[in-house]
């Protein structure tokens, strides 16, 4: 295994127990919830296996699944985000992400901001659809909207202090 591979399988585990210990305890007006083990799917190599990409989006997205006793949700906002990835790269990189230069844990640009913003706002609200069922239009607005800028900061937060030293 190279060091990609072990550092990949070190940020899923750490993301999952950060998500399930930490930010699932975390409630701001009764609504809104940080959600950056997310990071995993935005983190994941540029060049990496895309299949694999899939795989551990389902995995991740299942196992908060049976800590959150959330039926599905998860696993399929994540398997969703792994699939439109591709699509939110090439919009917020362009001719960089065709030919893979891409660093996410760089200095913050706004194509680096666009890629986030754009990345969690479509697990957001894949995820409310699927949890609220429809139920209250504003509601999933709401939550979406509120948890997403939660989770844009602390994402941000989070790459900065684990950003890999440059030698």
């Amino acid at each position: 295994m190279n060091s990609a591979v072990i550092v990949n399988i070190v940020r899923f585990i750490l993301l999952l127990m950060a998500q399930v210990v930490i930010f699932n305890n975390m409630d701001f007006w009764g609504y809104v919830t940080p959600y950056p083990y997310i990071l995993f799917i935005m983190l994941y190599p540029v060049d990496g296996n895309k299949l694999g990409l899939l795989g551990a989006s389902f995995m991740l997205g299942w196992l908060m699944d049976m800590f959150c006793n959330s039926g599905g949700v998860h696993a399929a906002a994540c398997v969703v985000l792994a699939y439109v990835r591709p699509a939110i790269f090439k919009f917020s990189f362009g001719l960089s992400y065709e030919y893979q230069t891409i660093k996410i844990n760089d200095i913050l640009t706004p194509e680096r901001f666009s890629f986030i913003l754009i990345s969690v706002v479509v697990h957001h609200v894949i995820l409310f659809i699927l949890e609220i069922w429809f139920a209250s239009f504003w509601g999933i607005i709401l939550r979406t909207v509120g948890s997403t800028i939660f989770t844009i900061i602390l994402s941000i937060i989070l790459i900065y202090i684990f950003k890999p030293s440059r030698r």
